[in-house]
């Protein structure tokens, strides 16, 4: 593609839930756009909210320095979605329409949604009207379809383990099971990942069934062959009653059916927060300046993706609405059964 055809004019936005590493991202576009391709960067407010009102600014690149370290993201985030038409049973203003407006009024040649599956459905729904969009996909669940990873993932894998490692001296001082609650509603990555590293006993995921006798049983187990305490690592999406957290329930339950002393942490949001870890500064880098190698040639209509270590791209249209979760037969899970880590369906 010829110089003079090449995108000139582009905006960035972050949407759905913050996670470290997304100023790293935008600085990656932001940064690969005006130095390399002399593009001139826009950055909209809050997500599609920014879209949908015309709320932007301009992106210098001096104001792309400095940010690859901090938490958040400097253009804000909101969980806004565009073609959700109806709230509180009366209609909205047409969304969609409006997006298109602005995107036709600044003359834009592309819009970089970073966000993680909501983000992305949107962003192929937008393709699908015509305009010009490439995704970034991040999550600490790293949960996103077509993609090995996604930014945010790291961060908070090592922020919980942080968290466990810290339990365990609590739990061996007063010979305590200890309960740590991650996030993951549907996704259990994280709390596979960091139940490993942190050298959980017991670790429960959305995706497999547990029983919560067998969760017993492998406690009463291990204080049979003298092991005085228990790590138990859940994600917050496990099969729970309403109205309390996985952690109580659990906690609760093992209390009830044991009688040993069992005490339970909700990490929440502190999961998202702070300064991304080197991985996650470098992984979004290597997708913001990416994305910014597609506007340039075109390719659109596309989310870039980690394949084996190598940066791609994977058509909008097949990741919207699709989740990447953890399979039973996931090879970790295998190697983490051989050492003697419990997912609570041994007696199922």
């Amino acid at each position: 593609m010829s110089t003079s055809t090449k995108p000139k004019r582009i905006g960035i936005l972050t949407a759905g839930g913050d996670c470290p590493g997304l100023n790293a991202a935008i600085r990656g576009v932001g940064k690969t756009a005006i130095v390399k391709y002399g593009m001139e960067v826009l950055g909209f407010n809050a997500g599609y909210s920014g879209l949908i009102n015309c709320d932007y600014f301009e992106l210098k690149e001096s104001q792309l320095s400095g940010i690859l370290t901090l938490g958040g993201t400097i253009l804000g985030t909101s969980r806004e979605k565009p073609y959700k038409l109806v709230k509180n049973g009366k209609k909205e203003i047409d969304k969609p329409e409006k997006i298109k407006q602005t995107y036709n009024e600044l003359g834009l040649d592309c819009v970089v949604c970073i966000g993680g599956n909501g983000t992305m459905k949107t962003a192929s729904m937008l393709a699908k009207e015509g305009l010009n969009v490439v995704g970034i996909p991040k999550t600490i669940d790293n949960d996103v379809w077509g993609t090995d990873v996604t930014f945010g993932f790291d961060s908070a894998v090592q922020i919980a383990t942080d968290a466990i490692d810290r339990l365990h001296t609590t739990a061996n001082s007063h010979q305590r099971v200890m309960i740590i609650e991650v996030m993951g509603h549907q996704a259990g990555w994280l709390a596979l990942y960091s139940g490993l590293a942190g050298g959980g006993d017991i670790i429960l995921l959305p995706e497999l069934n547990y029983n919560i006798r067998s969760v017993c049983k492998k406690i009463e187990s291990r204080y049979e062959e003298n092991k005085p305490y228990s790590i138990v690592v859940v994600a917050e999406g496990i099969t729970h009653p309403k109205g309390k957290s996985a952690a109580l329930h659990v906690s609760e339950a093992i209390q009830t059916y044991t009688g040993i002393e069992t005490r339970e942490t909700v990490l929440g949001y502190t999961q998202r927060g702070g300064s991304p870890s080197a991985m996650d500064r470098i992984l979004a880098t290597r997708y913001g300046a990416f994305a910014a190698e597609c506007i340039a040639d075109g390719n659109f209509g596309s989310m870039v993706a980690i394949k084996n270590n190598e940066v791609t791209t994977v058509p909008l249209e097949v990741v919207g609405g699709k989740l990447r979760l953890v399979k039973p037969e996931f090879s970790l899970i295998d190697k983490a059964r051989k050492m003697g880590v419990s997912f609570g369906d041994e007696f199922l």
